[in-house]
């Protein structure tokens, strides 16, 4: 392994500030586990990590807003949103999916800003945020902005974040008993990743489905709303 610099910032503005817009070799590490994969491969060499670890605390709530909404640091573990009450709760369609999602050793050092700044189009947990209108709050050096996840994935590994910029919180509005489901197929395990994943969520009028939001994984390069379905 090429040697590299491990930089611990105290503050998620140090961090930004440890980050390159020009140089893709600067990377952020928060759960790592994408992370090191990549540097075992090869595919990934970097000069500088920016370990995300120090100001985990800051950035590793859950907790409900004042509009009901969930709000989700960046730097949550999966593991914590699996067993927070919060969200079996409130988003039982979030609980249902992270508990097979990976594996458990994944789930306990995985983040969630990590597992959507990856955009690995093989993942859970983008058609089923996406399905629900989630968004997420990125941290750049000119200040914050907010951007569905749903045009978060631009393409393969590829998303709208700038090299300077973190994921710093996921918004998800309130689940409110709309009937809501993820199944996917693997290829192996329950547990491993999606070759299809499909989210659904149904906005009800009484027994009749108002509106559908219907989003699929992993058969394209990013999460794709599969327009057609939700009109029928």
């Amino acid at each position: 392994m090429i040697p590299f610099e491990l930089a611990r910032p105290r503050s998620l503005n140090e961090a930004i500030a440890l980050l390159d817009p020009e140089d893709p070799d600067i990377r952020p590490v928060g759960g790592g586990t994408a992370v090191m994969l990549m540097m075992k491969a090869g595919v990934l060499r970097p000069t500088r990590l920016v370990s995300l670890r120090d100001i985990e605390q800051q950035y590793a709530l859950v907790r409900a807003g004042a509009n009901g909404e969930l709000r989700i640091g960046g730097l949550t573990r999966l593991a914590t949103l699996e067993h927070s009450p919060l969200v079996k709760e409130g988003w039982p369609l979030l609980s249902s999916t992270l508990r097979t999602l990976s594996n458990v050793r994944v789930r306990n050092v995985a983040t969630i800003g990590g597992n959507l700044g990856h955009a690995d189009p093989h993942m859970d947990m983008p058609p089923v945020l996406t399905s629900l209108g989630a968004r997420v709050t990125i941290t750049g050096p000119n200040g914050e902005r907010t951007v569905p996840v749903e045009e978060l994935c631009t393409g393969y590994y590829e998303t709208v974040l700038a090299r300077d910029e973190l994921i710093s919180e996921v918004i998800v509005p309130p689940q409110a008993g709309r009937p809501a489901a993820y199944m996917k197929v693997t290829t192996r395990a329950a547990h491993d990743w999606p070759a299809l994943g499909v989210a659904v969520v149904l906005d009800m009028k009484g027994r009749q489905i108002d509106r559908a939001s219907v989003i699929v994984g992993a058969a394209t390069d990013r999460p794709t709303r599969l327009t057609q379905a939700e009109t029928l």
